[in-house]
């Protein structure tokens, strides 16, 4: 007969704390378990009432907003409506929440900064390949500046040259007009005494 009893109280008592878990849904408050390892769950508010099982630090949990002689009454993250010690229950996420938030970040930012090692390196390929082209183009303007040096030194030997090729043709010229200027009026003047002879 107290095996029924029992049995009967477990039923009604688990049908009572299922339909307050309904009736509460709509006042659930997130909270987080505190650092420990793990903490009990009571059936209730107390560590009188019967051990229901144990909850692992920093796991999410839903307060209902019940509380009593230090315990606040929580829904875990299986459903399962329990009370627990009122002191390791926050609003604020615990220590390994945290951890792990972090670390996700730091992941996230590590491979953000490969990322952006892999780009840098690549601009820094980039700028010496333009920087070799650059010395490339420089030394081959110095080049073409030797070259249009020399091109104008050529040039200027030829105006010279020229030059010096007018200046000798002329020379020729004036001396074959002298040569012609001199002998010719002789030759005129002996043709004519010849001439005066004959007659």
């Amino acid at each position: 007969m107290n095996v029924v009893k029992s049995i009967l109280t477990l039923v009604l008592l688990s049908l009572s704390l299922g339909l307050s878990a309904e009736e509460n849904s709509a006042d659930l408050t997130p909270a987080f378990i505190s650092d420990d390892l793990f903490i009990y769950m009571h059936a209730g508010a107390g560590n009188n009432y019967r051990i229901l099982g144990t909850i692992n630090a920093g796991t999410e949990v839903q307060l209902t907003g019940k509380s009593q002689n230090d315990y606040s009454q929580i829904i875990d993250n299986k459903g399962k409506q329990t009370w627990v010690e009122s002191k390791y229950v926050s609003t604020k996420p615990g220590l390994r929440n945290v951890i792990a938030e972090l670390n996700t970040k730091m992941a996230s930012t590590s491979e953000t900064t490969s990322l952006l090692e892999q780009e840098l390196s690549n601009n820094n390929e980039q700028v010496t390949s333009l920087r070799n082209q650059n010395t490339k183009l420089q030394n081959d303007l110095a080049a073409l500046n030797i070259e249009l040096i020399a091109t104008k030194a050529k040039l200027k030997d030829q105006d010279t040259n020229i030059k010096k090729e007018y200046f000798y043709n002329g020379a020729i010229v004036l001396g074959f007009g002298l040569i012609l200027g001199l002998i010719l009026p002789r030759l005129g003047s002996r043709k004519k005494t010849s001439m005066e002879s004959w007659t």
